[in-house]
This record gives C-alpha cells, structure tokens and sequence, in this order.
C-alpha cells in the first residue's frame, strides 16, 4: 500500500515515476506499472547476476525522475547463498546503493519501534536507513511515543500510517488479486495515493532518493536467450505470470511475440516456431478452459511439429485433467500424463535451480537455470510417467529431484525461470 501510495503521488504530482520489485512476483510488478504508467521489473540478487541487476534497475528507471523498489519480507530475509546472493531486499539495497525507507509496524508497541529499527540499522552495514515510517498507528500519542524514540536515536520520522478499513485490496490464494482483475483500479490507487499524502512528508522521502553509481546502461537481454524466433505466449487471466525482463530480453535479441488468449477460444497462431503457456489461474477458469475446444486442438496441432512449453499454470493445462477445489475433473490437452487436482493442496514454495534434462529449446541438456516454484497443485499420476523437463534442488542444498514433464515436443515444470545460472 505505501509503495503503490508514494507511486501514484509522486506521478499525480507530476514527476515520472520507475517501479520495482524485490525478488520473484508476478503480481506486485503488474500494480506498480499501473499506478506509475511505466513498465516494473523484478530485481533478485539469487537468481540474477550482479551486471543484470544494474541493467535492469536501469532500464527500470529510464527516463524517470525516481524509483521507488518495494521489498519483499523483511527487510534482511532470503536465502542461504554467498554475500549479495541471498534474494533479500537488502541485497539490492546494497548493490545498487539505494537507500532504504524503513516501514514498521508498531502494532501494539510504541518505544520498542526505536530498538527494532536501530538494530536493523547496525544489523548490515551495506545499507543507509534514509528514514522512517510508522505503520498501524492507533492515536496521536501513540505516534509521538514512537516517533520521539525513533528520532532520539537518530532517524528521521517521514510519516505515520494509521489503521483504516477504508482501503482494501482484494487477495486470493497466491496473493493480490490480479491488477488487471481489479475493479476501478484508477480510482482505488488515487485513493490511495491521498491517503499516503496525507501522513507521509513527500518532500523528505523524495530529498532523501539519491542517484546511484552502480546502474548499468547496459542491455539486461542475456537473463534468457530467446527459446525460438517466431514465440506465441498465451495471455490472458489464465496465463498471466511472465517476467517483464524475459519479455523485453526476448524482443532485444530479435524475437517476435503473439499473443493469444485460450480463454477466448484462440489457437496458438501456427506461424510461430514455438509456444509458451505461462503460470496464472488456470485453476479459477478450469470450465471454460475446458471449453475451449478450438484452443485445444490448435494446441495438439502446433505440438505435432513444433515445442510447446508450459510453466505452473501452463504445466497443468498440458496435462491430462485439472481438478478443482470442488473435486470436479476438466479435462486439459493431454499432451503430457499428469493430472493435477486443487482438491488436495499443498503449497510448494522457493528458490529453485534446474539443469535441464535433454536438450531443450531453453538450453542444452545441463544447462542451468534459476528460477523458483509458488503453487498449491498436487500431481495425480496418470498412465506411464513421462520423461522429467528437469533436476530440481533448492536453495536450501537439497538433493536433485525429476521436475515436470516432456513428451514428443511437449515439455511443461511448476519451475518458474528468472534467469540462466551464472556460470564461472
């Protein structure tokens, strides 16, 4: 909320205004492009190399007056990798000498605020605290408690959130509800905006944004190699989950995109030389999915001669059938053999390396990519088990394990890919 707030108040004032995500989200990139007009990228220091991140939070704010990077969890969480390598939001804070605008929730506290934030401050001397802002604030005195600890010890209060009902964004089970789902967006995030004016010094938040030596103008193109020349990607609110750096990477190499929606009954366009079924909610439209019988035979006809390559949601649609969290079967292509069911679900969540099995049009057979897995599908194994797409571990130094599907020219992974690995 307060980094949608601080977009959309900088842009209504006039200025341009670039967005940024800490580490792997679809979701949040989507409401940041909304509320500044200008595309958000994804910035993860444990998928990503050091010269990626520069470039990317380059082209992030190209031409702007300001980026605001909101971050993920905590400000020092992630996961267990080398120093600057850990997906936290501190990670990129430090790379690419940004300061940070530290949210507390003092929620039930008031003077115990000054000791969190002074230990965050000396926690990682690689980050500068520019300021504060206090959130859930129930009263007047309760701000001027927390605010005169704060600012005994050293840090400047910019503002004071208080608690309100009257601001909601709707969730579902993998987050925000879709930015593009959202009903009066437009008038919701000025809504916002009003609020976060109301309680935040705008003035002082935007004084204490300060240029950065270690953004690169560089092309952020080598985070994916284009899998094909000719690429139809299904969008639509199915298939929605694509990173932004890999679509423009892709389109700087030379690729060429179609778009095509399976919602609405459209066949990948048959020109193309290879087709990308993204992550999404396959899952909230499995009926009509199903439906879409002219999708389905477009789909079988274009893997008969050339790869068809499914992420998470675009996995489940490839397989057998999709139960719902009703127990009710749809039936999906069938050009791989699981089944997938919401009926019994289980939240896989992480960080993810995958060498590719065989070769592949993502890379040779070895090749590693880095990436992560967000979703509650359970697999139900249907018939004789396909070939794996790849061998999986986590970030947390598991052993390999198969991952996904490949069949003829099909292929399909709840693996969700950010970047290839970097190699020495």
């Amino acid at each position: 909320m307060l980094t949608l707030g601080l977009m959309r108040a900088f842009k209504n004032a006039g200025l341009r205004v670039g967005g940024a995500k800490c580490g792997p989200d679809y979701i949040d990139p989507a409401f940041h492009t909304a509320a500044t007009g200008a595309q958000s990228y994804n910035l993860d220091s444990w998928a990503m190399r050091p010269s990626l991140l520069g470039a990317l939070a380059f082209a992030a704010g190209e031409a702007c007056d300001l980026i605001l990077c909101e971050a993920s969890m905590g400000l020092f969480d992630g996961a267990p990798g080398e120093p600057g390598r850990t997906g936290s939001s501190a990670d990129i804070a430090a790379a690419l000498g940004w300061p940070v605008l530290f949210l507390i929730d003092v929620g039930g506290q008031a003077q115990t605020a000054a000791a969190i934030v002074k230990g965050c401050a000396v926690y990682d001397p690689r980050i500068r605290i520019a300021g504060v802002v206090l959130n859930r604030v129930a009263s007047d005195r309760h701000r001027r408690l927390a605010t005169q600890a704060i600012e005994a010890i050293g840090f400047n209060v910019l503002g004071a959130l208080p608690r309100t009902e009257m601001i909601h964004l709707p969730e579902r089970h993998l987050g925000l509800v879709q930015a593009e789902e959202t009903a009066d967006l437009d008038k919701l995030l000025d809504r916002i905006a009003d609020f976060v004016s109301e309680h935040i010094d705008m003035n002082a938040v935007f004084r204490r944004a300060c240029a950065s030596s270690a953004v690169s103008a560089a092309s952020p193109s080598a985070a994916l190699a284009p899998p094909a020349q000719r690429i139809a990607i299904a969008r639509d609110e199915a298939f929605s989950f694509l990173y932004p750096h890999i679509l423009a990477g892709w389109r700087r190499a030379g690729a060429e995109i179609s778009f095509f929606s399976p919602l609405a009954d459209e066949r990948p366009p048959q020109e193309c030389d290879l087709c990308w079924l993204p992550g999404g909610y396959p899952e909230l439209h499995a009926g009509r999915l199903a439906a879409a019988a002219s999708f389905f035979e477009g789909l079988r006809l274009f893997a008969r001669t050339k790869p068809v390559h499914g992420e998470c949601g675009g996995y489940m649609s490839l397989g057998q059938a999709l139960i719902d969290k009703d127990g009710q079967a749809h039936r999906m292509a069938g050009l791989l053999s699981p089944s997938f069911s919401f009926a019994k679900r289980a939240l896989h969540l992480g960080y993810r390396s995958a060498r590719i099995a065989d070769a592949h049009p993502l890379g040779p057979a070895g090749v590693l990519l880095r990436g992560h897995e967000f979703h509650y599908a359970t697999i139900e194994a249907t018939g004789k088990p396909d070939r794996p797409f790849a061998f999986v571990s986590d970030a947390h130094g598991s052993a390999e394990q198969p991952e996904g599907s490949r069949r003829g020219l099909a292929s399909g992974s709840f693996f969700h890919v950010i970047a290839v690995e970097e190699t020495q």
